[in-house]
């Protein structure tokens, strides 16, 4: 039986997770971040590429989502998430990049630096990136009838056509033990919203993070977006995604499904698409008022937590 305060691990990177995140540590007091580490543009790039870290900006996101509504919460998730504007060197760099990586280098330890980042800004929850080193994803795109292969998560997001697939390279990188341990024990999974081929789909090519997802004895929910992505997911449906989703992972079981109303065309399409790979299709109102492809939060966390209660 799951507990009233369960143990809930939640995958992605970026815009989409912070959301997740921003509603699941309202609902749980027991929460993981396990987060994509490929990307290779603006300050996370350069800093990965001058100091061979980690790509710090997904992880720093991810920590500000944990951020309490406080003073002490909103301050420092607003400090870190500042970017500095000039003329120089320091321009676009997150104030959060510069101070992780700086803990990583004084620490010689990329868990414990999140873990004292988490710490200082009173974090809901803790940080974890899905794998040891820094990863880049390839992608195979189609345009007009051709294929061609690109490399980094940037080139993914920006070149002309739709992805059809993507792998990582190195093709078997070492996963995150703390991150393997954390969906081991884990009673929810979350999957989404995000990017689906560049912040979702890349903890299932992580061997060690792929088969702790398929055998974990947790529940495994997937968060569906609210719009296509463009550059990534152009055209694509709500059942769309599910489809992806099996074809890079077609043993992984999944239990339930949230999909806005509003963005559903054809549900029965949806319904067989969730049913597919075991899932039970919730719909509910989660998408923000102000008409914008974002999540709603506090809408976001009710369902979740009536799913996580067994009310849903």
């Amino acid at each position: 039986m799951i507990p009233l305060d369960p143990k809930v691990v939640a995958l992605g990177g970026g815009h989409g997770l912070y959301a997740s995140l921003s509603a699941l540590r309202t609902v749980t007091g027991r929460l993981t971040a396990v987060v994509t580490v490929a990307d290779d543009g603006g300050s996370s790039g350069r800093l990965r590429r001058e100091l061979g870290v980690l790509p710090p900006g997904d992880l720093r996101m991810a920590l500000a989502a944990l951020c309490g509504d406080d003073e002490w919460g909103q301050t420092w998730s607003e400090v870190v998430q500042h970017r500095f504007r000039s003329e120089g060197e320091l321009h676009g760099h997150a104030v959060g990049n510069l101070l992780i990586v700086a803990l990583w280098e004084l620490l010689g330890d990329t868990v414990k630096g999140l873990e004292w980042v988490g710490r200082l800004l009173g974090a809901h929850g803790r940080v974890l990136p899905m794998a040891s080193v820094p990863l880049d994803i390839q992608a195979e795109v189609e345009l007009d009838g051709r294929v061609t292969t690109v490399r980094g998560q940037v080139a993914c997001a920006l070149t002309p056509g739709r992805v059809r697939s993507i792998s990582l390279l190195p093709p078997d990188p070492p996963a995150s033990p703390q991150a393997v341990q954390a969906i081991e024990e884990a009673d929810w999974v979350v999957f989404g919203p995000g990017s689906w081929f560049t912040s979702v789909l890349p903890h299932l090519k992580v061997p060690a993070l792929a088969r702790a997802l398929h055998t974990t004895p947790a529940k495994r929910l997937v968060i569906l977006n609210l719009a296509p992505q463009p550059g990534e997911t152009d055209g694509f449906s709500p059942e769309k995604h599910l489809e992806v989703l099996r074809e890079h992972a077609p043993d992984l079981a999944v239990d339930a499904v949230i999909a806005d109303r509003g963005v559903v065309g054809d549900l029965r399409a949806l319904e067989k698409a969730a049913a597919s790979i075991g899932g039970r299709l919730v719909l509910a109102d989660v998408a923000a008022s102000d008409g914008s492809a974002r999540h709603d939060g506090p809408h976001l966390a009710a369902v979740l937590d009536e799913i996580f209660r067994g009310k849903r």
